[in-house]
């Protein structure tokens, strides 16, 4: 456990880095556009990279020791935002042209910086099975949580403050010397690890995505297949939220107000990760995971009924403090149910199968909202048929969006509760 905690805290550093660096392109790029439509590619791309690499990840974790890992994902993460550093050097507020192609490899350095941090975040979830006793890794899971919320109060006051006041220059330094700072800290931390998994067939070896071997250890357990389609399907709807809520903030507030009001919603992070750590899961994680996602749903239907800052604050509060806690349960019931030496082939082929559904929707619905939702709302037949009570304006067709997505939502958590799978699973961890 000390051990895993030093971890832990360099994880919060590795963290910040990455997240305020990604918050921090976002609401440049939203600010100096005003482009919906550019914030949600840039999400999607995002949510799609991390998908296509995700079981790639995952083997390479497998076949690794995990410490090693982690030290090529921070050094990575450090290479890419210092190319993005020298081209915004370079190229200067010219760089903001969409049509430039300086503005995607500027974009595309940042975000393979970002999306090194999952190799990391596979290699720690095996940490907690191999560093942590098993009946103390549903608490350990919810320390990661913490450190998540942490990392997000961090990087939601400072991504805004340092972008309204200073700029994206002194984003990236600070994010450059963060990464910094995470690097020499990982090199004094050393643990014993066991012998990283090895194939005697050398074509196994020679695998860099190893797709059968993750559905291998995933059909072992009938229902996990399930789970982490469901797990999918929300991700899929959450692609809503990663293309338009920082501009539905940013319609109703100044970028320093959101990036604060952020922070302070982040404390849900922490005190979700908090109740986890002390008081578990209980028997049967199954069950928080479906009764989590049904009260964020309804919760997503609610805090669009009005443009109202505490509306959004109040729904996003409780969005926040209850997502550790789902994630904390997904992760213990996969711990549970895999192998040690198979868990980073599967939690990658998780990753690629969630993340792959946020670019779906983020693709889609940026244009859609421009093209159809706001200005349905706004000068067309939905101000005549709802407009009266719901409000209209460009933020009451982001609204109108994230109310479809609500119900969605709820829907699909009632059908996964009623499932086989689900009573299955259910069923497997009351008899452990």
């Amino acid at each position: 456990m000390p051990v895993f905690r030093r971890l832990l805290a360099n994880s919060l550093l590795s963290g910040t880095s990455g997240t305020f660096l990604w918050f921090s392109v976002t609401f440049w790029v939203y600010l100096e556009t005003g482009s919906v439509v550019a914030t949600s590619m840039i999400g999607g791309a995002f949510a799609l990279t991390s998908a296509l690499l995700g079981v790639g990840f995952g083997t390479y974790v497998d076949h690794h020791r995990k410490w090693n890992v982690m030290v090529l994902s921070t050094a990575l993460s450090l290479g890419a935002f210092a190319i993005a550093g020298l081209e915004y050097a370079v190229v200067g507020r010219g760089i903001l042209q969409m049509s430039s192609p300086h503005f995607w490899i500027y974009i595309f350095a940042i975000l393979i910086g970002a999306v090194c941090a999952n190799l990391r975040s596979i290699a720690l979830s095996t940490c907690v099975t191999m560093l942590v006793p098993e009946d103390q890794r549903d608490r350990a899971n919810g320390l990661v949580g913490t450190v998540t919320g942490v990392s997000f109060t961090i990087t939601s006051v400072f991504s805004g403050l340092v972008i309204g006041r200073l700029g994206m220059g002194w984003a990236l330094t600070i994010a450059v010397v963060i990464t910094i700072s995470t690097l020499l800290h990982l090199l004094t931390i050393r643990f014993n690890e066991p012998e990283p998994l090895r194939h005697n067939d050398a074509r196994e070896r020679k695998k860099w995505v190893d797709f059968a071997g993750a559905r291998a250890a995933i059909r072992q357990t009938r229902g996990l297949m399930a789970l982490i389609f469901f797990a999918a399907f929300n991700n899929l709807l959450g692609g809503v939220f990663m293309s338009l809520m920082d501009a539905y903030g940013l319609l109703m507030m100044s970028v320093e107000s959101w990036g604060i009001m952020f922070a302070f919603l982040s404390l849900g992070f922490i005190l979700g990760g908090l109740i986890v750590s002390r008081r578990g899961l209980g028997p049967n994680p199954l069950r928080l995971i479906i009764v989590g996602n049904a009260i964020n749903w309804i919760m997503c239907m609610v805090f669009t009924v009005r443009s109202s800052v505490v509306l959004l604050a109040s729904g996003m509060l409780v969005w926040m403090t209850l997502m550790p806690m789902i994630e904390a349960a997904e992760q213990t019931v996969l711990q549970r149910a895999v192998p040690f030496e198979s868990q980073g082939r599967v939690f990658g082929f998780a990753q690629t199968v969630e993340n792959l559904a946020s670019p779906m929707t983020s693709f889609l619905i940026g244009p859609l909202a421009e093209v159809f939702f706001i200005p349905f709302m706004t000068k067309g037949r939905g101000v005549d048929l709802i407009g009266g009570w719901f409000g209209t304006g460009p933020d009451r067709g982001i609204a109108l969006i994230f109310t479809v997505a609500g119900l969605c939502g709820v829907i699909g958590t009632v059908i996964a509760r009623t499932s086989r799978s689900y009573r299955f699973l259910s069923s497997s961890a009351a008899n452990g």
